[in-house]
């Protein structure tokens, strides 16, 4: 029989020894990462400052996953993403969550409105700064975004709220200001391949000049650091005391990604967070939405363009 030398086995110990450490603390590492996916427009707010600001407190590794609200909210559903917590905007998202049995409730954090973003070097750059700023001779706002040659820019309506809210905005203002076919005129078909592009990047695009002006949230927008059109109460989807005897008054009928039809109606804009029921780490999920909830989390919510919750949970 071969001996080892009382060196090689030194050696063969010494490796195993460190395999045995390093998968030790891969696995350490791992049980502390915190993955939170959320409603694309929140990348800014989220992986700048809600998460990095958490993770510092708690000694954990934040993963942040952004995309359509709706869109992550099946990914979640079927399991093809796991993750902690889910912050939707709009209360659709977390239903489908619901119904997979993943959420029991979930609790307002934030809040937003609609508005008209547009490129600050662009083009029309004059005439909505025109418009922003309340001069006498601006042309209306839905006047300049049928401009021959003006490219808007928005989110898909099958996977995403901001995709549906823009048109139910358009829908609005075709009634709030007695222009018929307004909502065509500006958008085209629902599903327009010219104008739609994934949430998370359609700012982006702005600041690159690929659009001229884009469907927005106030708190995204904000947060971007790009100017934008403020839309009346009417129009802009951020009263709830509207939702009744007007929001609720507009509707429209889209084929999700399922191949199902289903009628689309509107929203409150908040923003709710949840904690997944197959959470890898659900005490630190539930650190997390009360992180959201607390007089730090708020501040950095509204330092970053975001208005206070509104109504209750989910």
């Amino acid at each position: 029989m071969t001996m080892l030398s009382p060196l090689f086995g030194k050696k063969t110990f010494t490796a195993a020894t460190l395999i045995l450490g390093l998968t030790a603390l891969q696995s350490a590492n791992a049980a502390d990462d915190l993955r939170v996916t959320y409603a694309g427009s929140m990348g800014v707010v989220m992986d700048k400052h809600l998460g990095p600001a958490f993770a510092k407190q708690n000694s954990v590794n934040y993963q942040g996953q952004g995309q359509g609200a709706y869109g992550m909210a099946n990914l979640l559903a079927s399991k093809k993403v796991v993750a902690d917590v889910f912050v939707s905007i709009t209360p659709g998202p977390i239903e489908v969550l619901k119904k997979a049995g993943l959420v029991d409730s979930a609790v307002p954090v934030a809040s937003t409105s609609m508005v008209i973003a547009y490129n600050p070097q662009g083009k029309y750059a004059s005439a909505f700064n025109a418009i922003k700023e309340h001069q006498s001779n601006a042309a209306p706002w839905w006047k300049v975004l049928q401009t021959p040659g003006l490219k808007f820019g928005r989110t898909d309506p099958t996977t995403d709220p901001q995709g549906q809210n823009i048109i139910f905005t358009m829908m609005l203002a075709e009634r709030y200001y007695q222009q018929p076919h307004l909502t065509k005129m500006v958008l085209g078909d629902t599903l327009n391949p010219q104008q739609i592009s994934g949430e998370g990047g359609l700012l982006t695009r702005l600041e690159a000049g690929q659009v001229d002006a884009a469907s927005g949230y106030a708190s995204a927008t904000r947060s971007a650091g790009l100017p934008y059109i403020s839309l009346p109460d009417e129009i802009n989807l951020s009263n709830p005391q509207m939702e009744t005897q007007w929001y609720s008054k507009v509707s429209f009928t889209i084929t999700d990604p399922q191949g199902k039809s289903k009628t689309i109606k509107t929203e409150p804009l908040v923003f709710y967070a949840a904690v997944l029921k197959n959470a890898p780490h659900p005490e630190q999920a539930k650190a997390f939405v009360s992180f959201l909830q607390s007089a730090e989390g708020q501040t950095l919510l509204t330092q970053n363009g975001y208005d206070k919750p509104k109504g209750g949970a989910l």
